[in-house]
């Protein structure tokens, strides 16, 4: 459940992320059927197990719930609970890193954050 994947995660934690970022931007609402395991498996070239276990991990968290027959579907205040789930991720794991790395480099926070991509 990272936001900031490196290409040396495992598979499963990058389409977690991927998968996450789309409940997030709102492309999947409470309710919404997420693809099946076969259709996304083909789409990012993974295996199906991978996909399973990638999903099989939002059901544990409760952000979905399994329909037998049927498919996979997005719970109701998922996305609220995936921020904050995400928010503590960054803040505890990711930031602490970064801002080390930061002054590693003898960056300028400030001038950073006003800096415009490209």
């Amino acid at each position: 459940m990272t936001a900031l994947n490196s290409e040396d995660s495992p598979v499963y934690i990058r389409l977690r992320s991927g998968i996450s970022a789309a409940i997030l931007r709102g492309e999947y609402r409470a309710g919404d059927q997420l693809p099946s395991v076969r259709a996304l498996a083909a789409e990012h070239g993974a295996n199906p197990l991978t996909v399973a276990k990638a999903y099989q991990s939002f059901q544990d968290d409760g952000y979905v719930e399994v329909r037998r027959g049927v498919g996979m579907f997005v719970l109701a205040g998922a996305a609220e609970r995936l921020r904050v789930a995400e928010r503590d991720l960054f803040v505890n794991t990711q930031w602490p890193r970064i801002r080390d790395h930061i002054a590693l480099l003898g960056l300028d926070a400030e001038e950073l954050l006003e800096r415009q991509p490209g």
